[in-house]
């Protein structure tokens, strides 16, 4: 779920930020859960040798996190000799936390805080080592009455806009590629993109599917929905990813490779059983209970996207992600141009 992007449906946002300090750091599963962790994490907790890693989340725990809370709850983190805390992001972001070394993993995205790190002046020291979502999943929503179904009937429409330049670059590309005209479309400031948004605020936001789209059909709101990979694939950007501090990469490659391994199998768990995720992140975050409904609908909408047709969990394609930031600087939505292979590794991924 992206800072300042995606955004869980009111209520769940309080609850869950208020207990993620306490609910995530530790990670200790109830007992259904942690039932299934292996003798080896029982022994390793016991010499008290476990490597201390610090992850940070994007925003509120919810299911594109999934895959992190089932490594921890079921022990793959500490059979690989690892103490994994979880934590909320700061006010200056992950990426920035990251960054500075002060946590070794997090959550990022290739359209925002990763294009941003890599073109600043004093450029973020961080690499994506893993595709959470194979494909972008985001695109516009709108109530379905106000017949907006393409990105041109967007015109003379309204937009809930966070007010970033390569959101609103993406936005305006889609509308002028379909034959619309985006100097007509309505900008209205929001804080989040969620169907609130379209139900309270504007004619059209942007959410990605596998969260608030499932939440409308939970909540019976009936929704047009278009994606931006589906108007150009160029748009089939990385988002999210997991992110890490290169400093740690290069001095630790063996830790980075046993965290990813570690990953990769609480995703491989989800994608094979996604009911029985949902029950663990439930456990894990338990405020996320109040939705359970959403949770559960997510989780097997989302069993289908973690990997998709990649030839493994959290694989980058090369040519999928230089387009994407070509793409970007050809629309001059980033300062200078990213060269290819840039920002991304396959490395710590295993087989």
């Amino acid at each position: 779920m992206k800072k300042f992007g995606k955004s869980l449906i009111a209520g769940v946002l309080a609850a869950a930020m208020a207990v993620s300090m306490t609910a995530c750091a530790g990670g200790a599963a109830s007992s259904a859960a942690s039932g299934t962790a292996s003798g080896t994490a029982a022994s390793s907790a016991a010499d008290g040798k476990l490597e201390k890693i610090k992850f940070v989340l994007d925003y509120t725990p919810n299911t594109d996190h999934t895959g992190i809370y089932v490594a921890q709850a079921l022990g793959y983190f500490k059979d690989a000799g690892l103490d994994v805390e979880i934590e909320q992001p700061p006010e200056s972001g992950t990426a920035a936390l990251v960054g500075s070394g002060n946590a070794q993993f997090g959550v990022g995205f290739q359209d925002t805080d990763m294009a941003s790190a890599l073109t600043s002046a004093t450029p973020l020291p961080i690499t994506a080592v893993a595709a959470i979502i194979q494909h972008n999943t985001s695109g516009i929503a709108s109530v379905k009455s106000k017949n907006i179904t393409r990105p041109k009937d967007m015109t003379n429409h309204s937009y809930a806009t966070w007010d970033t330049p390569v959101e609103k670059g993406m936005v305006k590309y889609i509308v002028n590629k379909d034959g619309g005209d985006y100097s007509k479309v309505k900008m209205v400031p929001s804080g989040d993109n969620s169907i609130v948004q379209i139900q309270t605020n504007a004619d059209t936001a942007w959410i990605y599917y596998g969260w608030d789209g499932i939440a409308g059909e939970v909540k019976g709101v009936k929704l047009n929905f278009f994606a931006f990979k589906d108007i150009d694939p160029v748009l089939d950007c990385y988002t999210p990813v997991i992110i890490a501090n290169n400093a740690f990469l290069k001095k630790e490659p063996e830790t980075a490779k046993k965290f990813m391994a570690a990953c990769k199998k609480g995703y491989e768990y989800a994608i094979k059983d996604p009911d029985a995720a949902a029950k663990i992140l439930i456990q894990q975050v338990p405020d996320l209970k109040s939705n359970e409904k959403l949770i559960y609908k997510s989780q097997e909408w989302l069993k289908n996207q973690y990997q998709a047709d990649a030839s493994q969990w959290g694989y980058i394609t090369p040519s999928r992600w230089n387009a994407f930031y070509k793409w970007l600087y050809q629309n001059k939505l980033i300062s200078k141009e990213i060269p290819a292979n840039t920002g991304f590794s396959n490395d710590y991924l295993g087989k």
